[in-house]
């Protein structure tokens, strides 16, 4: 079997231009892959058309092989832009394989090791950055069975938190925990966005609030930060959603300070090198809770990974919050029963792409989330007030 071609669909989501790719093989067989990037959605996609000559005539069944000749054999350092578009392909090889083999991801990657994937909400909070939204938003999630759901509380902030803005954070915190009450973990996200003494001055007073985590409560570039505030947070510290390479979670996780670590399969160029990223994390007796905010195609890959890992923590599931169209463009996506992600048993990722509704959304260069705009939370488009 041999790779022919490469194509790319990008759907609009309104917060997110989602990046979609179709690997062909000579054989007839085809494989989907992701490589969503916030604002990158075009810039992406021409890097896949630029590294697509590098596989055409390989065999897709030869991951490592292809990884190396995407990766190190460009010779250049292209972080999240390159190893998502790499990504891409990566995992439509993955699908592929799948279904040459009749097996789905999990049993080509050491087997299932989950009956079904504990999930949080994330993306529901959409409205009014008030301490009533955030508890009624909660309150509704809840009713749908998830246990666990993450928010990011803290508006525009930047670093610091003027005393006005921390009251509102942690009222807002709080209000979410009394609406959903003990049972429900609360997974509090920093989007990089604090300093060391800010980080840890909010963390002491969310304590006795209980969240599950902190997530990335300073940017992620600064792995000393990170680790100083893991060290000293009463609450514990998830991070590694936007790290690119396996050497900065070597750098991060030879410190021991942090347990929860969360790979983007995108950000890491596909699958297999956050297969092999979870394996590192477990020899240092860590927890793994990959990134999944990007597409339906991502979801399920991530399914496919979660089911395999026994270090396997929780995933996060943004679809059921997004666009109601969403549903439409794969067919059999990732659907969360009672609070759980249900592992399906076809082949390859075990969904398929709906192109022509696809079609239906273009790409639209507006479509990103500003996490420093105010307002974002109501994930509005940039040019609305």
């Amino acid at each position: 079997m041999k790779i022919v071609g490469v194509e790319t669909f990008i759907a609009g989501n309104p917060w997110k231009n989602w990046l979609f790719a179709k690997v062909l093989t000579d054989e007839g067989l085809y494989g989907i892959g992701e490589g969503t990037l916030n604002y990158f959605g075009r810039t992406v996609e021409t890097a896949i058309h630029e590294l697509k000559p590098l596989i055409l005539g390989m065999d897709p069944f030869q991951i490592e092989i292809l990884y190396q000749k995407l990766v190190r054999d460009v010779y250049s350092e292209g972080a999240q832009i390159h190893m998502c578009a790499v990504a891409a392909i990566e995992i439509a090889c993955w699908d592929i394989i799948g279904k040459a083999c009749n097996q789905p991801v999990y049993n080509l990657m050491g087997g299932r090791c989950h009956q079904r994937l504990r999930a949080y909400a994330n993306g529901w909070y959409r409205g009014p950055r008030t301490p009533e939204s955030f508890a009624e938003k909660a309150k509704a999630v809840a009713a749908r069975g998830y246990t666990a759901l993450k928010f990011d509380p803290f508006g525009d902030a930047w670093r610091v938190l003027p005393r006005r803005e921390f009251d509102l954070s942690l009222d807002i915190i709080r209000a979410v925990r009394d609406a959903v009450g003990d049972p429900v973990d609360i997974l509090i996200e920093g989007h990089c966005r604090f300093n060391v003494a800010t980080a840890i001055e909010f963390s002491e007073a969310m304590h006795g609030l209980r969240p599950m985590w902190f997530e990335e409560p300073v940017p992620h570039t600064n792995i000393a930060a990170m680790v100083e505030v893991a060290r000293r947070s009463p609450v514990p510290v998830a991070t590694g959603e936007s790290l690119s390479t396996k050497q900065q979670y070597a750098e991060l996780l030879k410190q021991e300070a942090v347990s929860i670590l969360q790979p983007e399969p995108l950000n890491l160029g596909g699958l297999f090198t956050t297969r092999k990223i979870a394996g590192m994390v477990d020899a240092h007796f860590g927890m793994i809770a990959p990134h999944s905010a990007q597409g339906p195609v991502c979801s399920a890959a991530c399914a496919q990974l979660n089911a395999s890992l026994p270090n396997f923590l929780i995933h996060e599931v943004f679809d059921e919050f997004n666009e109601p169209w969403e549903k439409d463009i794969v067919v059999n996506g990732v659907e969360v029963v009672d609070g759980y992600i249900e592992i399906p048993e076809r082949p390859g990722l075990g969904i398929d792409l709906n192109i022509e509704e696809i079609l239906k959304h273009p790409y639209q260069q507006e479509n990103a989330l500003p996490l420093f705009k105010p307002g974002w939370e109501r994930r509005q488009k940039q040019g609305m007030s």
